[in-house]
């Protein structure tokens, strides 16, 4: 995974979906920042014209193994991701643009899932309990999907995996759906990773995180600044590798879990790391750096057609 995240497993099979349905228009990604990167990789090897639309505090994390970079535009928003989202809702509604599809993508569900299966097929069975860091909550929703898959094989146990999902305090926007109260207007700031930041994700629609949750009897965490921080240094510290942020996250939810025995030793559990090794490759790797072909405020009611003129005229 030469991006250094897990959304590699998405970027290359939404990516093949495009082609096989012979879609001719610019794919439009929304994203705080590893998914754009994943997605403009893939791209920059297809030549699949792609938008980025990403907050402008993620720019710093646009940088891909060096290729062409003809086929993608990115504009950043002066905002949080969930501004990046909503203009890029905006101008998916118009011609000659289509959405990469977020949870609802099956290709991108799919993609995330085999992690699940990567896991099963190792350790011969699946597993007792899932840890995850996450935004949307997708990753958990594929980690689902991919379990009840395994489960009707019949080969690797009838359980499912417990679900144990952490985001990042104050900014947990699932936690505080769960809890019904509201989400700080101050997030994300002081957030530990932003990626974890989705201000809308999909809590309640049939099949999101709320009914993965439940099918699995799952938990949901809520880890701090200085939680995630011990856990990445003591990830570094014994398994010899940089791991992201986000999963660092993930790390300090099994820690909880461990301190508050609702794991044993003796379950089987799988920890997804889902980004690492970022050190390594920007040493190893020729790399090049996105930059933005322009930015936006998210109060300017002609950004989404002030990014579209920008698309065409890069692409034309």
């Amino acid at each position: 995974m030469k991006t250094c995240s897990f959304k590699d497993l998405e970027s290359y099979p939404t990516m093949q979906r495009v082609i096989e349905q012979e879609e001719k228009n610019t794919m439009v990604v929304a994203s705080a920042g590893n998914t754009a990167r994943a997605f403009a990789h893939v791209s920059s090897i297809t030549g699949l014209p792609l938008l980025l639309v990403v907050p402008e505090n993620a720019i710093e994390k646009l940088w891909i193994p060096a290729g062409s970079t003809s086929s993608i535009c990115v504009a950043a928003v002066q905002g949080d991701y969930y501004d990046a989202i909503s203009i890029a809702s905006h101008i998916t509604e118009k011609e000659g643009f289509v959405p990469e599809g977020g949870a609802r993508n099956v290709a991108r569900r799919d993609g995330m899932g085999t992690v699940m299966l990567d896991a099963t097929l190792t350790m011969k069975r699946l597993p007792d309990h899932y840890f995850q860091a996450v935004g949307s909550g997708t990753g958990g929703i594929a980690a689902w999907e991919a379990a009840m898959r395994l489960k009707m094989d019949g080969r690797y146990g009838d359980e499912l995996p417990q679900l144990h999902i952490a985001q990042n305090l104050p900014c947990a926007p699932l936690i505080q759906l769960h809890e019904s109260v509201p989400v700080d207007p101050k997030c994300p700031e002081g957030m530990y990773d932003t990626v974890l930041f989705n201000r809308k994700p999909p809590y309640a629609v049939g099949g999101g995180v709320r009914d993965a949750l439940e099918a699995t009897g799952g938990d949901l965490y809520g880890i701090t600044n200085e939680e995630a921080e011990e856990a990445r240094l003591l990830f570094e510290e014994l398994e010899g590798i940089d791991i992201m942020n986000s999963a660092a996250v993930a790390t300090a939810a099994l820690i909880k879990a461990v301190r508050n025995t609702k794991v044993s030793k003796s379950d089987l559990i799988m920890l997804n790391i889902t980004g690492g090794g970022v050190k390594g490759a920007l040493k190893e790797l020729a790399t090049i750096r996105l930059e933005p072909d322009l930015v936006v405020s998210p109060d300017d009611s002609e950004a989404p057609a002030k990014i579209i003129k920008k698309t065409k005229d890069k692409f034309e």
